[in-house]
């Protein structure tokens, strides 16, 4: 079983409890306007290019079978349309100007990458966390990895925005000890501006995980200007109030790292987010008004 991945992330401590490895797979249903890890929205490979860092040494317009390179005035260029994502430009890139996003691995090599740091799990309470992207829409590796990583008695949490059939989740359920569950929107119409699709299928998918008496983190990226607004905060905390077995709510301040992604990758910022990261005082405020409504907010202290 070969799944598609754009990291393995080890030491990660902000993706469940204990020190973890984080798992990001590529794809995802969703296409929000503020996402911090766009390389992991898409499936399909990419190049990442940062011209400041190029040393013209000229391996690229020697190596790419298309052309896609050239030097202007001494500015490195690289025709996107040209460009077939081969990676061929990149092995050579010794000064990290180029960068080829996603790689393919087997469910063996990716289980030994995460049992590297085994010990830390065990004296920690960590384990493995499959991110994105969005998991769910690769089910067969991500279930048959989760498989593999119970057979080694790991704690494992999913991070998902829950956009994908019962039958996918119902696929991964027994070998998941938390999800760690998005709500983005709460408001339908803007769900869809915010998206590019309905939350129906999201808060469905909730109510039966809740049902089943799964353990769940609900994670509220929380983008100023967008979703911050009072309304969003009540509709959240009458979410808890209807399903009490969710164990509390994780606040996910909004930053910027997504919109830097953006020119690197040779993505449109078009319909990219107008926000700004919010103060600590902002973040405060958010998590005072989740609290006054009786919501468990997780990682208040931080």
């Amino acid at each position: 079983m070969v799944g598609r991945v754009f990291d393995i992330q080890r030491f990660s401590i902000h993706d469940g409890p204990g020190i973890r490895t984080t798992v990001f797979l590529k794809g995802c249903p969703l296409h929000c306007v503020w996402c911090h890890n766009p390389e992991g929205m898409h499936y399909p490979y990419m190049l990442s290019f940062l011209p400041n860092l190029c040393i013209g040494c000229g391996f690229c317009l020697e190596t790419c079978p298309n052309g896609a390179y050239r030097m202007e005035d001494g500015r490195h260029i690289l025709d996107r349309a040209r460009c077939q994502v081969c990676g061929a430009c990149c092995q050579g890139c010794f000064s990290g100007a180029l960068e080829f996003i996603g790689r393919e691995v087997t469910v063996e090599e990716a289980l030994a990458e995460v049992l590297r740091d085994a010990p830390f799990y065990e004296t920690s309470g960590g384990g493995m966390t499959l991110s994105g992207g969005e998991p769910l829409m690769q089910p067969g590796f991500s279930e048959a990895l989760l498989r593999a990583a119970k057979e080694h008695s790991l704690h494992c949490c999913v991070e998902t925005c829950g956009f994908a059939a019962f039958s996918v989740l119902e696929r991964v359920l027994p070998y998941v000890d938390l999800f760690l569950y998005d709500i983005k929107e709460l408001d339908g119409q803007r769900h869809v501006a915010y998206t590019g699709q309905s939350n129906r299928l999201i808060l469905d998918n909730l109510a039966a995980l809740h049902a089943r008496g799964v353990q769940i983190i609900l994670r509220l990226p929380t983008i100023p200007g967008y979703n911050d607004r009072p309304d969003h905060f009540v509709g959240v905390a009458e979410l808890m109030r209807q399903m009490p077995g969710i164990l509390g709510v994780e606040i996910m301040p909004y930053h910027s790292l997504g919109t830097s992604k953006l020119e690197r990758l040779g993505l449109s910022a078009e319909e990219r987010e107008q926000s700004q990261p919010p103060e600590k005082e902002t973040v405060r405020g958010w998590i005072e008004q989740l609290q006054g409504m009786g919501v468990r907010v997780l990682n208040a202290a931080q």
